[in-house]
């Protein structure tokens, strides 16, 4: 169009300028205005044809243009299709990000067996089908590639464990990312430099984990030289750092223990023996292992002084506790963790009864128990098996078992068992026997103190330190008239006294019970008393304190007992006083008749003196006769009187040394009549020195004389009656024996019971007050009496009366 218009242009003014150079010919042939429209004319045809040219002219141009472009475009399909060809190919697979185009493209395909996703979201989720630490390098690269065009190379691991090798790299403003996947030559490539870069990491690793221990570690070369060392080394001598200790060759074992590992020391077998060197000034012990390899060798020392310490502590805890266990009276027995026995003491061998030698040679576990089976020591399960394995399930368990043994011989073990952390367990055995026998009793005691307490006719009750009570027994509830469901187990003594209220009603009755035991008070007095209630029940209660903080309330019916006490009482009061006019009267006539017979006696042995006169024969015989019958009537009353004093509890004993020797010759010298008259002869055992006792003399020669005359009653004429006397340390013993007809056997039992006489064999019929009288003068002495006696056999009485200190102390207290 511009060239168009410059056509036009030029025609118009090559149409002026010729009207200009004609106009004064055509001012003769047209007007003005013709020669303008004519000029107008040309110009238009001459713009017309000028741009016909050009326009002929461009068309030629562009035809040779499109046909440039369209060989252009050819040639650019083919590259294209070509490009296409080689990016389809199953071996790699690209990347596109265009600009600030989020959503990438991409192209090509990776082999399946690399573990490569098709589908394209799936693939650009790295995570899910590359290593992780593959994954997490490749985002962090082409995080840098979009942002920063850093292009880079780097090998990434397939969670098949396959290689690929990825290519980053920016053009024409896009970013490419290139996966190839490597053939075998190219993959073992790209492994060994994986494996390479991890075995140079755990190699730094190791170093910085070796280089932060406490213990020295040094690496030598082939040549024995210190190549690198840790801290710890070159702190242990006394080096500024690792570099400056292997630069100095600083050594940290001496000669001779490097000497001995590089003499000892192989590939097979590595150095390891303790070494005491001196680091700081001290000496110190260290664990030295020692590793030798192709290139060199390699150490470590560990210090053990404290180790050494510990170990030594703990061999002398473990004496002390062997020596402790070894005397306890609890049987313990240890075994290691190969289950063989590694202790045991006294108690156990006792317990068990094994021999030392099969204990001493660490049997096993299950040997041990096999040995006491046979030995019927242990329990008769119904399966053996079951039962030991379930016994030695202990080496397993987390927690120890605490079971029961009923041995053959009845006795009780509580058998507990611990498994050890390190291994092995302990077996603590416990006899129980006596515990269960005592808990076996204990729980039949409680039934039977529960059968008991519930079939007294005595009302119980047992309240507890908080006032509640306890336990209860029908008799208790009977007497008071409530229910088992106001006196259950629980109820507090304020409601118990509300429900015995209606019965009693008195201010120092429960009331006064329930302020004893909610008071707190230390001191638990103990109370009794009685009640009368309004149903005219008369009871006795008691209050005892038991030891367990309880306290025991016993209530009894008393009321028939009641009226019987007071008929008792009445019955004793009159008893009383008839003993007192028994006692009066007998007092009374002993001495109203003591003087009269003394006053005959004396008149009848007057009498008999030659100075008062002849008697015929039969005034002497009578007179004879009545002073027998006085000395015997004396005798009766002096019995009678000595015993109304000893019932009334006035005999009071002169306590005197008396001489045995002598005590028995002024008896033989009394009796001595009596003996001639009856013909009986007298024989006194006794040995020599007896020494004395200390005794009421005449009470003790009353003893005897009463012995010998009943002993001379019944013995035979002709016969011999024996008095033998002995002692020990405390008593005196005087046994009288007689030849007589001897006492029958259903009369042993009253011999000693007063007015009772046997006339059957005596010569003579007494009141039978003798050997009461002589029973009652032992027990004054504290003694006693006992008669062997048989029929036909005769007869012996023998009392013991205590003498020495023993008496002493009686008369004194007397």
């Amino acid at each position: 169009m511009p060239a168009l218009l410059s056509g036009s242009t030029l025609a118009a003014f090559a149409g002026t300028a010729l009207a200009q150079q004609q106009a004064p010919a055509a001012v003769r042939l047209f007007s003005s205005s013709e020669v303008a429209i004519s000029s107008l004319v040309i110009g238009a045809l001459g713009a017309t044809l000028l741009s016909v040219l050009w326009l002929v002219r461009q068309k030629g141009n562009m035809e040779a243009e499109s046909q440039e472009m369209r060989n252009a475009l050819s040639d650019a399909q083919q590259r294209i299709s070509k490009y296409e060809a080689l990016i389809a190919e199953k071996n790699r697979r690209i990347i596109i990000w265009d600009g600030s185009i989020a959503r990438p493209e991409v192209l090509g395909q990776l082999p399946a067996d690399t573990g490569a996703p098709q589908n394209d979201r799936e693939f650009l989720a790295f995570g899910r089908w590359l290593r992780p630490k593959s994954a997490a390098e490749l985002e962090r690269a082409v995080e840098s590639l979009r942002g920063d065009a850093c292009t880079f190379d780097m090998v990434a691991e397939t969670i098949r464990d396959e290689i690929l090798e990825v290519q980053g790299r920016v053009s024409g403003g896009k970013a490419f990312v290139r996966f190839t996947a490597l053939n075998n030559l190219r993959a073992e490539l790209a492994e060994l430099k994986i494996e390479r870069e991890r075995l140079r990491g755990s190699i730094t690793l190791f170093q910085s984990l070796l280089d932060a221990l406490e213990q020295p570690v040094w690496r030598r070369d082939s040549d024995g030289k210190l190549a690198w060392v840790n801290h710890a080394y070159s702190e242990a001598v006394e080096a500024a750092s690792p570099d400056q200790a292997v630069g100095e060759a600083r050594e940290f074992l001496g000669t001779i223990t490097r000497e001995s590992i590089r003499a000892n020391a192989t590939p097979a077998s590595p150095f390891h023996d303790r070494v005491s060197t001196v680091v700081h000034g001290n000496r110190t012990i260290y664990e030295i292992v020692d590793v030798v390899a192709t290139g060199g060798s390699a150490g470590m020392a560990l210090d053990v002084s404290e180790a050494e310490s510990v170990r030594e502590e703990l061999k002398r805890t473990l004496r002390s506790h062997a020596e402790t266990l070894d005397n306890l009276g609890t049987p313990v027995a240890i075994f290691d963790r190969d289950r063989r026995l590694q202790f045991y003491n006294q108690a156990f061998v006792t317990l068990w009864g094994l021999d030392l030698g099969f204990l001493d040679s660490r049997p096993d576990n299950s040997e041990l128990l096999d040995r006491l089976r046979s030995s019927n020591k242990l329990p008769e399960p119904l399966n053996w098996r079951s039962w030991k394995e379930s016994a030695l399930s202990i080496y397993q368990a987390l927690d120890a078992k605490d079971e029961l043994w009923h041995l053959p011989n009845g006795e009780t073990l509580r058998v507990a068992a611990t498994a050890h952390p390190q291994g092995g367990a302990t077996w603590v055995f416990e006899n129980l026997t006596e515990q269960v026998n005592l808990e076996t009793r204990y729980n039949t005691l409680l039934q039977v103190q529960g059968e008991t307490i519930d079939h007294l006719s005595e009302g119980v009750a047992v309240f507890g330190p908080d006032g509640s009570i306890q336990l209860s027994n029908p008799a208790f509830r009977a007497l008071w008239g409530i229910t088992a469901e106001q006196a259950k187990p629980g109820t507090h003594i304020r409601a118990i006294e509300e429900a015995c209220s209606p019965s009693y009603d008195k201010p120092d009755g429960w009331r006064r019970f329930g302020q004893m035991l909610t008071s707190g008070d230390d001191a638990r007095p103990s109370l009794q008393g009685t009640f009368e209630l309004y149903s005219g029940l008369i009871l006795d209660y008691a209050v005892t304190p038991l030891p367990n903080a309880q306290t025991m309330f016993t209530f009894v019916d008393m009321t028939a007992s009641a009226r019987a006490e007071r008929a008792l009482m009445e019955k004793n009061e009159a008893l009383r006083k008839a003993d007192e006019i028994k006692n009066d009267f007998v007092q009374h006539v002993s001495y109203e008749l003591r003087s009269p017979l003394t006053n005959i006696i004396g008149f009848t042995d007057l009498l008999k003196t030659p100075g008062v006169g002849a008697l015929n024969e039969r005034q002497a015989e009578y007179v004879e006769h009545i002073s027998t019958s006085s000395s015997l009537l004396l005798t009766i009353v002096n019995d009678i009187l000595d015993l109304a004093t000893v019932d009334a509890g006035i005999m009071e004993l002169n306590y005197t040394e008396v001489g045995l020797d002598d005590l028995l010759d002024d008896v033989a010298m009394q009796i001595a009549d009596r003996l001639h008259e009856n013909a009986v002869t007298l024989e006194i055992t006794a040995p020599r020195g007896l020494g004395s006792i200390i005794a009421d003399q005449q009470r003790l020669k009353q003893i005897l004389l009463k012995l010998l005359t009943n002993a001379t009653n019944f013995a035979p004429e002709g016969s011999t009656i024996t008095l033998t006397c002995r002692r020990d340390d405390q008593d005196v013993y005087f046994s009288v024996s007689d030849d007589g007809p001897g006492i029958p056997t259903e009369m042993l039992s009253s011999v000693f019971n007063r007015f009772s006489s046997s006339p059957q064999g005596g010569k003579r019929s007494g009141a039978g007050l003798g050997l009461s009288i002589v029973e009652s003068f032992v027990t004054l002495h504290h003694g006693d009496v006992r008669i062997d006696s048989r029929p036909g056999g005769g007869t012996t009485v023998t009392c013991r009366i205590p003498t020495g200190s023993a008496m002493r102390t009686i008369a004194a207290a007397e």
